[in-house]
């Protein structure tokens, strides 16, 4: 992954607003970890590589893209240190220079489709969602089984008016246009 050699500590330091020479790796983030098991590299040994400059070895690993950003490793360090702030970070550089493999590319272009939705709404249009998310090119073997992947899931969850076939708009549009603004400036 040699698209990474440019990036450094003091990089995902900056983007992490964090300090990772704080951490002393006791360990509390990985042991208050939900999904530690699935990780190949666990949170406190995943600060130590960006620690000691192995941005692309932390930058290939799966676990990056296994967190589900819940904050428990951030809210338990001792240091306050943010952990879900360098996972943050080095997903994002992982994303920027092409660095993921076709799993992670999903869930970054899954990410991006939801993002504008909401910032399209600001609120989720889940009938757009999902139609933007299944063309988007991230199928590039687009097959009628895989487009058609989860459709039969649609019916029984409008039946529990958990999916919705037309969505609304926020009324005050210029506030979701400020906390997009005011987001892409940090």
């Amino acid at each position: 992954m040699d698209m990474l050699t440019d990036v450094t500590t003091n990089t995902l330091e900056e983007l992490a607003h964090t300090k990772v020479q704080d951490c002393y790796q006791c360990g509390k983030c990985s042991a208050g970890c939900p999904m530690a098991e699935r990780m190949d590299i666990l949170p406190h040994q995943l600060v130590r590589l960006v620690q000691s400059g192995f941005i692309d070895k932390a930058a290939k690993a799966e676990s990056i893209w296994q967190c589900v950003s819940c904050l428990t490793c951030s809210t338990r360090c001792p240091k306050s240190v943010n952990c879900a702030g360098v996972l943050d970070a080095l997903r994002q550089v992982s994303a920027e220079r092409q660095a993921t493999s076709p799993a992670q590319h999903r869930t970054v272009v899954f990410q991006k489709v939801f993002l504008d939705n909401i910032r399209r709404y600001g609120r989720l249009n889940e009938l757009e969602l999902i139609g933007f998310f299944k063309t988007k090119g991230f199928f590039k073997d687009l097959s009628i089984p895989l487009l058609f992947k989860d459709s039969l899931l649609g019916p029984k969850m409008m039946k529990r008016h958990k999916f919705h076939l037309r969505g609304e708009r926020v009324k005050d549009r210029g506030v979701v246009n400020r906390i997009f603004e005011r987001c892409m400036a940090s």
